[in-house]
């Protein structure tokens, strides 16, 4: 168990959150400037997204990543990038046949989900285990994609951080590691309060982390409720934090975030109050077993 936890800032996100709080970051400036704010504020690492700059819509764009890769290159920055590889997992039954996906699908391939990652190389993505239901849709990711994803992304030295939603996503995700599509020490994202998931309870985290064996892990909370209850729960277990507009929109119950720096000071304050502190970049590279920059 370290002192030193690691902070991870979910900048944006792709659900159309801009509309409710403005400090969303939209264009690649804006997500880079964040980042560099969250840097300050005591993020490590930087958990990215891009969004279309004249709608603010989810993209996939190569260009836009590469944009806000090359932005924080340019200023020196020396936060961890992970780039999301969430896109691309979105299916809606068709209303006259479920059989064939509606309006608001968005289904793809293994290779056009990871191609920026594959463009990039950048030291971490996200890669998420298992499927979810929601009301409406699913977020699909079937075992033999996130096999195919998690066979590129190893090819180009990038490691998968493994969000896992509920105890059978770790247990596939064991599966792979076994199988040597993940190499050690894995790194785990256990993101709890998705609806038909993984509740925000310290029950499902304690049961979670004990599926888990020789993994760095991380806890993100999106119910939008009152995350630093569950983020301590997870500092004093001996995990890590990941906070961010994209998680929650709010500062405390009612309140909208000023920013994602904000989230972060927060957090920092609060890992200080329980006797920790925050992993600068280069020390989350030595927890995590990435190559020093």
């Amino acid at each position: 168990m370290s002192d030193k936890i690691v902070i991870t800032c979910a900048l944006t996100g792709g659900d159309d959150t801009f509309l409710v709080n403005p400090a969303v970051p939209v264009t690649p400036g804006q997500i880079a400037t964040a980042a560099l704010e969250a840097e300050r504020a005591g993020a490590a690492i930087a958990h990215i997204h891009v969004r279309d700059p004249g709608t603010g819509k989810a993209s996939g764009r190569l260009e836009l990543f590469q944009e806000v890769v090359e932005r924080l290159q340019a200023a020196r920055s020396g936060l961890i990038i992970e780039l999301s590889c969430g896109r691309g997992g979105t299916y809606i039954p068709g209303t006259a046949d479920p059989g064939q996906a509606g309006e608001g699908s968005h289904l793809m391939s293994a290779r056009e989900r990871v191609a920026h990652i594959e463009a990039i190389r950048p030291e971490l993505c996200s890669l998420d285990v298992g499927t979810v239901t929601n009301e409406k849709s699913v977020f699909l990711n079937v075992a033999g994609v996130v096999r195919e994803m998690a066979e590129r992304v190893r090819a180009v030295g990038t490691k998968p951080d493994l969000d896992v939603f509920d105890l059978g996503h770790i247990e596939f995700s064991n599966q792979m590691i076994r199988d040597g599509l993940i190499e050690g020490p894995p790194l785990f994202q256990l993101v709890l309060g998705v609806r038909w998931g993984a509740p925000a309870t310290c029950g499902a985290m304690v049961a979670m982390r004990g599926a888990l064996s020789g993994a760095h892990w991380s806890v993100t909370d999106l119910t939008s409720e009152y995350p630093q209850r569950t983020l301590a729960q997870a500092i004093l277990l001996g995990g890590s934090v990941r906070v961010g507009l994209e998680d929650s929109l709010y500062i405390e119950p009612g309140v909208l975030a000023k920013s994602n720096a904000q989230q972060v000071e927060r957090t920092v304050r609060l890992a200080r109050a329980l006797g920790f502190d925050a992993a600068s970049p280069d020390e989350a590279r030595k927890q995590l077993g990435l190559a020093s920059r």
